[in-house]
């Protein structure tokens, strides 16, 4: 560098600089007068590392590590005593990683996902209640309907004016009655409504020994089942969406059932009526569907690219939220 000062004024900086190999810009920085270092001090007001840490053991103290900054300010002022304002609390903490939620607060229980399985008719029932509008605004009739989740057949239904305990719990009784249910046979899936939870149907199933579900709180697809049926019902062209009397609305739910159960293909059940399905003879209709189509390919064999056709089978499993490993 001293030889490139000796030689700039004969030559100039920029032959200087190229002849000895260094870039310029060092050059003119090594010129430049050292810089005179401005050491910058800590505003007055800035409190001291001991005050910061006292103020932090306050803010964490039993008395106050559920309170908010702004709390603990005013009640300590309240008291006479001022350390600080609240923000520069928040900056204290903050410097520790220390901002967070610091109230106390009810923590929600975990609930676990109904995992429900079927391998036949009346192992596990559906049940939920839909209102139908009535006639006049406000007025409604509650529709009770027990499904069986193999079978998609509706085991037992009730219509009423009112949303009861009384109601469901007749509802159950006389279903299981009906079906024949014996003691640990069956588990019954609902939600969470009141009717569901009351005291004297929890008694119920206790006396007949059938065990209960329950869909986790603000869940509704945990009963997906019920829920896929009351749209079938509300979808149907027939639907009225208001029905002018009680009689109107039984008559128009029990032809509605009738149908569903006994003359309804269910996609599900491979093209399967529920009644077939739920009462077993399904295997008799599947050998009169199969000889029809034997039959059709005997006739035109050029029309069935893969051979004989073949039914499907039905599922030999219905889960009602299946597993990860399950799969559906």
């Amino acid at each position: 560098m001293e030889m490139s000062k000796a030689l700039s004024p004969s030559i100039g900086v920029v032959a200087a600089c190229r002849l000895l190999g260094i870039p310029r810009s060092q050059w003119y920085r090594q010129q430049q007068p050292p810089a005179n270092k401005v050491l910058h001090r800590a505003p007055p007001r800035t409190l001291s590392a001991e005050a910061c840490e006292q103020i932090r053991t306050v803010l964490n103290s039993e008395r106050f590590r559920n309170q908010a900054p702004r709390q603990i300010y005013a009640t300590l002022l309240d008291e006479g005593v001022y350390y600080c304002h609240w923000r520069t609390m928040y900056r204290i903490l903050a410097q520790h990683d220390e901002v967070q939620e610091r109230r106390q607060q009810r923590t929600h229980p975990s609930y676990t996902k109904p995992e429900l399985l079927a391998t036949a008719p009346n192992q596990l029932w559906s049940w939920d209640i839909t209102k139908l509008k009535g006639e006049v605004r406000l007025t409604y009739y509650y529709l009770y309907v027990i499904l069986d989740i193999y079978s998609r057949y509706v085991v037992g239904w009730l219509l009423d004016t009112a949303e009861s305990e009384q109601s469901a719990h007749k509802l159950i009784a006389q279903t299981c009655a009906k079906q024949g249910i014996t003691p640990g046979q069956l588990t019954l899936h609902a939600d969470r409504g009141p009717s569901m939870m009351a005291k004297s149907v929890e008694q119920l199933l206790l006396d007949l020994d059938v065990a209960k579900s329950h869909s986790r709180p603000y869940t509704p697809n945990d009963n997906p089942f019920s829920e896929a049926h009351f749209k079938t019902l509300k979808y149907r062209p027939d639907y009225p969406g208001r029905f002018a009397s009680y009689e109107q609305s039984a008559e128009w739910v029990a032809t509605l059932f009738e149908w569903y159960n006994n003359h309804h293909y269910h996609t599900a059940l491979k093209l399967m009526t529920p009644v077939s399905v739920h009462y077993g003879f399904e295997s008799q209709v599947r050998a009169q569907r199969q000889q029809v189509l034997e039959q059709a390919y005997r006739t035109h064999p050029e029309r069935f690219v893969h051979g004989v056709p073949a039914l499907q089978p039905l599922p030999e499993t219905v889960w009602l939220n299946p597993p990860k490993e399950a799969g559906q």
